[in-house]
């Protein structure tokens, strides 16, 4: 059954400003500016007030207004990014043979040697917007900080699926590189 109108708001913080052209989002805070382009999903965004967004869809079936809280969450997302920023910690797990992990390019890609004891070194660059840096206060763990939800957790992604064990039994064999937390950052 189709919803003839649907709706939900988004409060903006005093210290944000978000821009709406064309369903084309930039939010800009404290700690940056962020832009999603949003044009695939059939829906009006648009600026009530000073301070608060709202998403509209007209006439849209059960998965078309889902898509209300799924752009809602998004653009929350970037407003916490920019605002707060956001971190992911990593860790070595490894029975026997000890990975070596040097992060090169001023936190830009991250080599991962020893991994199973192979002599191939995997390669991960960040993306943009993202740094990787080796944990101070703990042994065997990553960092991955950056505005950017979707990229600090695809880089997380990356270097996780770089160390995925291959052509050997994965109950026994439980080596790699696993996010142990997400973290939202405090003001910088």
């Amino acid at each position: 059954m189709k919803d003839i109108y649907k709706d939900d708001e988004l409060i903006i913080p005093e210290n944000v400003d978000i821009t709406i052209k064309s369903r084309i989002v930039t939010v800009k805070g404290p700690r940056g500016e962020l832009t999603k382009n949003l044009r695939h999903l059939n829906m009006e965004i648009k600026a009530v007030g000073e301070k608060k967004l709202k998403f509209v869809v007209y006439h849209g079936n059960r998965k078309h207004v889902a898509c209300i809280r799924t752009v809602r969450s998004i653009v929350n997302n970037m407003v916490t990014g920019v605002t707060k920023g956001f971190q992911y910690k990593m860790r070595y797990v490894y029975a026997h043979f000890p990975i070596n992990v040097i992060i090169n390019d001023n936190g830009k890609e991250v080599e991962i040697r020893n991994f199973l004891g192979q002599k191939v070194t995997f390669r991960v660059k960040m993306l943009e917007g993202c740094s990787v840096e080796s944990s101070a206060a703990q042994k065997d763990e990553l960092i991955i900080t950056g505005n950017d939800l979707d990229a600090v957790s695809q880089s997380a992604a990356s270097i996780q699926q770089a160390t995925a064990v291959k052509n050997k039994d994965i109950r026994k064999f439980l080596d790699g590189i696993y996010v142990s937390e997400r973290n939202v950052l405090e003001e910088a």
